[in-house]
């Protein structure tokens, strides 16, 4: 589909035409017969739900399938990124539709706690090569499922810090060469509406940043399991992105998969409220002594 230019209202979607959109008008695009059938979004928006104070800013040791300490309608945005059952130790060894049903608990979960309008993240990585199991596939699907909106996928380029891996399958040969994946997925859903009311809230990112994040691919290196004390972390960078973009400050972010503790931190530094969940004690702790580091770092009463 292109564009055409009308005078009162702007460009308007076409059949073939110009690139540029000035107060677009896509209503032809999402009343096509393409659109019959999808999920769409919900004329009424609920109110929201404060979370006891005894409970905001605090990491819980048990699964994220039972969050109990949130009300309903209570967090703005989820971001993590799921153990990815491949025995590493702090995985289960789950066959694929047990580690699915797994995750679906969760995302349930989540679809319970998330305010209307509310964003969910998740960084996901594909696995294998006999066959090639498209994990992202499978988690947009039962995402969708559940009822989520999905707003779209960010490609993670982790360049020249991605695994040195050599595992080409056959070298210089079309007998069986392997890909060997350089990027990750976060994909990106919301809860009933894709708009949050603004009302008195306050968007702290700046006009760099927002034409930044806003393309879908993001081109930042991985980080040292090792520097950080996690098999598996994701570098600060990818959640204080998605906090500046898709929360306001003062929002709710909830981990349901904690592990070290990064989006808290990205929370912490970016004037947000956490919550996170793990089930490995150890990771907790490591969690709270990053956040702690940071505020006697920077005097900030916690």
């Amino acid at each position: 589909m292109g564009t055409r230019l009308d005078k009162k209202q702007g460009t308007v979607t076409s059949s073939f035409g110009s690139p540029g959109r000035i107060n677009h008008d896509s209503s032809a695009f999402y009343n096509s017969r393409l659109y019959e059938g999808l999920l769409s979004e919900a004329t009424d928006i609920r109110a929201e739900n404060a979370i006891p104070e005894c409970f905001l800013n605090k990491h819980f040791c048990q699964s994220s399938e039972n969050m109990n300490q949130l009300p309903d309608r209570s967090v703005h945005l989820m971001i993590t990124s799921p153990p990815y059952n491949v025995t590493k130790a702090y995985d289960d060894n789950l066959n694929l539709d047990e580690y699915r049903s797994l995750l679906k608990r969760i995302w349930k979960e989540t679809f319970r706690v998330l305010v209307d309008g509310g964003r969910v993240c998740i960084n996901v990585a594909n696995l294998g090569r006999k066959p090639y199991i498209p994990l992202h596939s499978y988690v947009i699907e039962d995402m969708q499922d559940l009822g989520f909106l999905m707003r779209g996928e960010i490609i993670w380029d982790k360049g020249t810090s991605a695994s040195p891996s050599t595992a080409w399958g056959s070298w210089l040969s079309a007998k069986n060469p392997v890909l060997r994946d350089v990027h990750e997925y976060i994909l990106v859903f919301c809860k009933g509406s894709y708009t949050r009311e603004k009302k008195d809230k306050v968007s702290d990112i700046t006009r760099d940043e927002f034409l930044e994040y806003t393309k879908s691919v993001w081109d930042f290196s991985a980080v040292s399991a090792k520097k950080i004390g996690h098999p598996a972390p994701f570098p600060e960078d990818l959640p204080k992105r998605l906090i500046k973009l898709y929360s306001f400050v003062g929002d709710v972010v909830l981990d349901p998969f904690l592990g070290s503790g990064t989006t808290s931190l990205a929370a912490v530094k970016t004037n947000r409220n956490y919550v996170g969940y793990d089930l490995n004690q150890a990771y907790i702790d490591l969690a709270n002594r990053r956040i702690s580091t940071y505020a006697d770092v920077c005097e900030i009463d916690m």
